[in-house]
């Protein structure tokens, strides 16, 4: 299924807020302009690679998912959550 506009534009900016510190986690380098689906895939790597049991990383992959499959309404509350659970996550493994 591919990503309606809007959610790509959001995916887009959160992955640039994110992307270079979430691979640094793992030791990887950013990706350039990731799918909705490679973000996702970065996070997943990172929740299994640094910390399997983090909560907020769970969670972050729970709502990119959600906001990617979901309803169009639904997809900036989702997005919202997964930003403050991505911020979370990132502060406490540093």
């Amino acid at each position: 299924m591919a990503a309606r506009q809007p959610t790509r534009n959001m995916f887009a900016a959160l992955s640039a807020c994110f992307s270079r510190d979430l691979a640094a986690l793992i030791s990887e380098d950013a990706p350039h302009d990731p799918t909705p689906n490679e973000f996702i895939d970065l996070v997943t790597r990172v929740r299994d690679g640094v910390n399997p049991v983090s909560e907020d990383l769970v969670d972050a992959v729970t709502e990119l998912t959600d906001a990617l499959n979901g309803p169009t309404g639904d997809q900036r509350e989702a997005l919202s959550r997964a930003r403050a659970h991505l911020r979370n996550a990132i502060e406490t493994t540093h």
